[in-house]
């Protein structure tokens, strides 16, 4: 049976389709304070690509001591029955954590930034300026083995000791990024303060420093309930990748005011009800994050699981 709503009702300006980057398996959990079992990761993830998400981020590796919750991430990519036709990226903080994704046979490789100063010293140890000396050789041997890059970059709508950010400062991580070889960026409202017009104005820096559109990705978490309203100014601008995890999961380890991410369901419905396509089974996505709500014993923040799991 057909669910019969969203009703879709096509809006001007925007995309055919829509890719959606699903971050569940990996920024969903990562700040988890309960150790989720290896197989269930597993099972999380074979669930989504049934589901139909063609891009699913499945782990980081990371040093078991800042995100204990991914140090099974090798385990995780042996166990791992890859589907046709899915890309399974993971984030590699530095060289080492490119050798162990090269030992471990991916194809596609995320690296981190932040675009202010006190958060590249807390997060990466690092300053603004010298982040780049640690991304450079990582990007440079990914690309010569062949693999994709894609750069997020953090703090991008306001810091939580900085307070707000100028969208230049932005745009010149990301073109620093693009230029390294980076193919796509994902700009990321890490602590959710962002609005529509704030979306516009940093999608603006971005392209007028050179970074075409088509390049950036947008990574928007919920914790002011912006993220659907910051998510449809970005399609209106001409992005066509969207970052989202299953049921709402998510937050950053080193930013406490950090919430769930855009839940992938409540961005189905929007792009449902707008007309534009995903090829996402909704009611198979819902069903996934009700059993994973389970799994860590307490109900998706998700509205729309909320709704259609009722």
């Amino acid at each position: 049976m057909t669910r019969p709503l969203p009703m879709p009702v096509p809006a001007p300006g925007l995309p055919e389709h829509v890719t959606i980057y699903e971050v569940g398996a990996r920024d969903g959990l990562q700040n988890e304070s309960a150790i989720v079992p290896v197989e269930v990761k597993a099972e999380f993830l074979h669930r989504l690509a049934a589901a139909g998400l063609r891009v699913l981020e499945a782990t980081s590796f990371v040093h078991p001591k800042w995100v204990p919750q991914l140090a099974d991430a090798g385990d995780l990519l042996r166990r791992l029955v890859r589907a046709d036709g899915v890309d399974y990226p993971v984030l590699v903080p530095n060289e080492r954590g490119l050798d162990r994704a090269l030992d471990a046979g991916v194809s596609h490789v995320a690296i981190f930034a932040s675009a202010t100063e006190t958060f590249a010293e807390r997060n990466l140890n690092r300053t603004l300026d010298s982040q780049y000396a640690m991304f450079e050789p990582v990007v440079e041997r990914a690309l010569a083995a062949g693999l994709r890059v894609r750069g997020y970059v953090s703090m991008c709508f306001g810091d939580p000791w900085e307070g707000a950010v100028a969208p230049e400062q932005v745009a010149a991580v990301t073109r620093r990024l693009a230029a390294m070889g980076c193919h796509q960026i994902s700009l990321g409202d890490t602590i959710g303060t962002g609005t529509p017009g704030h979306v516009d104005a940093v999608l603006d820096a971005c392209v007028a420093a050179g970074v075409p559109v088509r390049q950036i990705a947008v990574h928007f978490h919920d914790t002011y309930g912006q993220a659907l309203a910051n998510t449809l100014a970005a399609l209106r601008h001409g992005v066509r990748t969207v970052d989202a995890s299953a049921g709402g999961l998510g937050g950053c380890p080193y930013a406490e005011s950090a919430t769930g991410n855009l839940a992938t369901e409540d961005l189905v419905w929007m792009l449902d009800g707008l007309g534009v396509g995903h090829g996402v089974d909704l009611d198979a996505l819902v069903g996934t994050s009700v059993w994973m709500a389970e799994k860590l014993g307490r109900p998706s923040p998700s509205r729309v699981v909320r709704a259609l799991a009722s």
